[in-house]
Formats: C-alpha cells, sequence, structure tokens
C-alpha cells in the first residue's frame, strides 16, 4: 500500500464497519505493520487515527470484492495484475487510480486510435487479460500524501476526485462509487469523458517529472530557467496536437498551465522524489506512451522523443528503468 492506497484506505475506513469490509493487499514490512497496527494516518489538521483492516499478501483469501481500487506505480502493474483478477467477480468495479494513460484508454474512445493496444505500458497484454475494461472505471487523482515508513501516511493535500467510464455513459455503477466516496469525504466529480480528464492532468505532469528528475530541481527552479521553461512547453504543444487527434482537446496555453504549477510554490514531483528513494520511475505511462500514439498517428514529435530518451538513459544508468519488451 502506497501513499494514495492509504488515503483511500484512510477515507473509507470512516464508514461503518458493519456496511463496509475494508481490506488490503500488502507485502514485506507494509504487511506487518498493517497487520499489527492497521492503517495510520494524520489528517490535514495534524491528528492521528488508525484505520484497522485485513491485510494480506495472498488475495485468494479475500475471495471476489465488489470494489478494487488500484492505485500502484505503473512499473508495478504487470506484476500485480494477476493479483488484481483474482479479486475479480462478474459484477466487480475496478478504480484505476494512477498517474498516466492507462491500457484501456482507447478502449472506449471512437476515431483514429480506437481499441488501439498500447506498447508501451501493456506490451505483454497481461494487464488487460487480467483486468478487462469492462469492468473498468477511470480515475483521475487530485490529492498528494506522503508515506515515509510502512503502513503510516501523512501530508495529505486535496481530496478531489474525477470518475468516468471508458466509454462515457454516466453508468449506475459510476454513480455507486461516487456516492460511497462522497459519503467518506472526497470530492468528486463523474466525467462523461474520462479520457480527456486523464490527458489533461498528463499534459502538466509529462513535462514537470520527467524533466524534474534529469535536473534534480523542484518545479519552481525549472520554470525560472527560460530555456527549460521553453522546452517543456514545446513538449506539450506535441502532445497538444496528439490530443487533437484523439479527441482530447486541450484549448489552454502552455505558459498558463506553467503559472498554475508555480502557483504550488517549490516542489519535488513524485518522479524526483522516486529517483531520490531507488524507486523505478513512471516513464512509460507518462511520456513513452504519448510517443507511441504520435507514432500511431504519424505525428512529429522531436522534444518528446528528446524527452524520453535523455530520461530514459538517466534512469537505466541508475537501475530505475528497463524498456518492456512487446510479446504480441
Amino acid at each position: 500500500m502506497g501513499a494514495v492506497g492509504g488515503v483511500f484506505a484512510a477515507y473509507l475506513g470512516k464508514i461503518d464497519h458493519a456496511k463496509i469490509q475494508l481490506s488490503t493487499i500488502a507485502r514485506g514490512e507494509t504487511l506487518h505493520k498493517l497487520r499489527g497496527h492497521g492503517l495510520t494516518w494524520v489528517d490535514a489538521n495534524g491528528n492521528t487515527h488508525t484505520t484497522p483492516l485485513t491485510a494480506t499478501d495472498t488475495p485468494t483469501e479475500l475471495g471476489v470484492q465488489d470494489l478494487v481500487i488500484v492505485s500502484v506505480k505503473g512499473p508495478s502493474l504487470q506484476a500485480v495484475a494477476p493479483t488484481i483478477g483474482a479479486l475479480l467477480g462478474p459484477d466487480t468495479v475496478v478504480l484505476v487510480a494512477m498517474n498516466g494513460v492507462p491500457w484501456w484508454f482507447f478502449d472506449g474512445l471512437q476515431g483514429e486510435c480506437a481499441g488501439l493496444q498500447l506498447n508501451a505500458v501493456d506490451p505483454s497484454g497481461v494487464i488487460a487479460q487480467h483486468i478487462p475494461t469492462s469492468h473498468v472505471l477511470g480515475c483521475v487523482v487530485h490529492l498528494s500524501a506522503q508515506s515515509p515508513q510502512p503502513g503510516y501516511i501523512e501530508k495529505i493535500k486535496g481530496n478531489h476526485l474525477v470518475m468516468g467510464e471508458p466509454n462515457g455513459v454516466i453508468s449506475d455503477r459510476v454513480n455507486d462509487v461516487a456516492t460511497l466516496l462522497t459519503d467518506c469525504g472526497f470530492d468528486i466529480k463523474v466525467s462523461a469523458h474520462i479520457q480527456q480528464d486523464i490527458w489533461f492532468k498528463l499534459w502538466g505532469n509529462m513535462t514537470m517529472n520527467p524533466v524534474s528528475a534529469l535536473t534534480r530541481a523542484p518545479c519552481d527552479q525549472i520554470l525560472d530557467d527560460p530555456l527549460v521553461k521553453d522546452f517543456c512547453s514545446a513538449v506539450m504543444r506535441e502532445a497538444q496536437v496528439i490530443g487533437n487527434r484523439i479527441g482530447c482537446v486541450i484549448e489552454q496555453d502552455p505558459e498558463a498551465r506553467h503559472n498554475v504549477t508555480r502557483s504550488l510554490g517549490s516542489f519535488k514531483t513524485s518522479m524526483l522524489q522516486d529517483v531520490e528513494a531507488g524507486k523505478p520511475i513512471e516513464l512509460d505511462a507518462l511520456v513513452g506512451v504519448v510517443q507511441e500514439i504520435g507514432q500511431h498517428l504519424h505525428v512529429t514529435t522531436p522534444n518528446i522523443n528528446a524527452l524520453l530518451g535523455l530520461t530514459r538513459l538517466m534512469a537505466q544508468g541508475d537501475g530505475l528503468y528497463q524498456i518492456k519488451q512487446s510479446t504480441k
């Protein structure tokens, strides 16, 4: 269980235990802490809470679930997908609350990329095999938290989630999940075009994250350097062209998005934090997949290519990235 997963568990733990049975899959020290002490979390006012839950490293012990929330980092999902598959029954809903473009992104879209299988995020098809799109609700997470030690969550900021069906239908199940998460304290928006919401968040993350990982600089320093900022803007304009082709139009100018980022002050992106902690980086879902879509559409992406190549080489040298080989 990571920081975002911990926030979901913390909020859902507020609901009467007679109405909800809360479980998590964990390993190692996190599993030990959750079994012994439950989840410890600190709210925005500095108050400490404990949420009891069932923790296991054997998914079959839990059986079929009504709702499964997936909030792992992208590099882990291929290994985790079979575990999630063991929790699914015919009516199980899988809320995918992850950064970047997911494997199911084009299953509900029409146009030039309808049904496109994304090699960058699911090269072997393992994820799609174990988590069929028919179970999926997309979710864009607008919150942050830290997990400085196993089984402990703090510095929770924000509570906004955008969710929707891949096919854009406002279904009973998306409304039911939205009601559940609203009841436990999240600010929910149900979207009729969740791919648009995913692409818009990606539009900012796909530059600040890798550039910060390359430079080891916080976002304010990146934006204070005119050459680096201009490079980020060039990457974003290429992504805008691709977005226009797939029906995810972004009308905002890159400079306006930079101003939003600047308003957040000096902070380290999640990718920079992963590099500093020696953890694999989420490069494929943020940058590699955008390049892949551009290639499919025959859109030239010299700046995206440069960003992907430089970040990939840096991360490979540090043992934080491995090129996926497709078995399709």
